[in-house]
């Protein structure tokens, strides 16, 4: 019997693909972003993501991953109108939510509660995502807020009305702008680690708020999407700029990580860092509190600067430099959101990918199946 086993596990007209971590395996084609890591490059279905960010609102770059195109003024308002009244339709359904939001982690939470949201039936995808995007941003806003939790104005901007949920005051422009920029420049991005999960859920011919439930779970690791919160302890730490070398040098001597540095795919600086970074800049010349957040800038620069230094002589092999979780840190910070609120708001944004793959590989895709390779444990 072994050997008829070992017979049709290793008989085949063609040898299988390795990858560990299924690194360098291409599992599908997609028109919705590209990631250049040699070049460091990021294209969001035609165009470059600092081409976008700062400049179309949220609500522009979600039409462009559905329809392929930007949107016209008309549009636009749709998108926002389809948004808007998700985020009140979902805010009316919240006791129907038992104790999910309720749950002491926010990812959690967040999870429990899009599991609640239905499939809607003869929904379109653009109509479909909007429901759940929309839906996740009063989740993820009310999470932690009990009985004190801020109805949405189905009327204003997405980051606008986002940010107004979360800290129950009218937002900036220059805030909403710094919002809008972070949820455009992480929308997507390749076939990442809660992509893939989601795809794979959608491969299966299940419902797109399953898959989206999977992409939360895969997104909730530390290995992807739990790292902004980390870097701003690491500046906490740290102080002033003419405090970086020291503390990252026994950081590294004691073997530790240095948070928001080094990255599974890009081998420069991820460009995502270059747009939050500008973004922040902006941030602060027409902030009232220019003055901390111009601090926080600096510090973030001189301690980016210095690991960069470091690392390269702890790691020659192998460039580390900052990844897009760095200046989100301090992006996220700088427009009032909590620490423990950056995941979830991260999930907000990249959600409207998920399901932008979702309907992506029902189209075109196949039931995801790689193979394993099996190896004898009996001694």
């Amino acid at each position: 019997l072994s050997r008829l086993i070992n017979m049709k596990s290793t008989d085949t007209t063609r040898a299988p693909i390795q990858g560990n971590g299924l690194a360098e395996v291409v599992a599908a084609t997609t028109r919705l972003s590209d990631v250049a890591g040699e070049q460091g490059r990021l294209v969001l279905a035609g165009y470059p993501a600092e081409d976008l960010a700062g400049r179309v609102p949220f609500e522009d770059a979600m039409f462009l991953l559905f329809r392929g195109a930007l949107p016209t003024a008309p549009e636009r308002a749709w998108v926002q109108d389809a948004l808007g009244d998700a985020r009140e339709a979902a805010f009316e359904r919240m006791d129907e939510l038992g104790d999910a939001l309720a749950l002491p982690d926010a990812m959690d939470a967040l999870r429990a509660s899009v599991a609640h949201l239905t499939a809607v039936p003869g929904d379109e995808p653009l109509t479909e995502a909007a429901r759940i995007v929309g839906a996740i941003a009063v989740f993820a806003t009310a999470w932690g807020r009990g009985t004190s939790r801020v109805p949405p104005n189905a009327r204003l901007p997405h980051a606008a009305d986002y940010l107004r949920m979360t800290s129950t005051r009218a937002p900036s422009p220059a805030e909403v702008a710094a919002l809008d920029a972070y949820l455009v420049t992480v929308i997507d991005h390749g076939m990442n680690a809660s992509t893939f999960a989601a795809r794979v859920v959608a491969s299966t011919a299940s419902d797109t708020v399953s898959a989206v439930v999977a992409g939360i779970g895969a997104l909730k690791g530390k290995l992807h999407g739990g790292a902004p919160g980390p870097v701003l302890d690491m500046l906490d730490a740290i102080g002033e700029p003419e405090a970086a070398r020291a503390w990252l040098s026994e950081t590294l001597c004691r073997r530790e990580r240095i948070m928001g540095m080094g990255h599974r795919i890009y081998r420069v600086r991820d460009p995502r860092a270059f747009v939050l970074e500008r973004a922040l800049a902006q941030l602060e010349a027409a902030s009232t509190a220019r003055s901390l957040i111009g601090h926080r800038l600096r510090l973030a620069r001189a301690v980016e600067k210095e690991a960069e230094i470091q690392l390269a002589a702890h790691h020659p092999e192998r460039p580390l430099k900052a990844n897009v979780e760095f200046y989100t840190a301090v992006l996220l910070e700088a427009v009032g959101l909590p620490r423990t609120q950056f995941t979830p708001t991260f999930a907000s944004s990249r959600a409207a990918g998920w399901c932008a793959h979702v309907e992506e590989q029902r189209r075109f895709g196949r039931l995801i199946r790689p193979r394993s390779r099996y190896t004898e444990s009996r001694r």
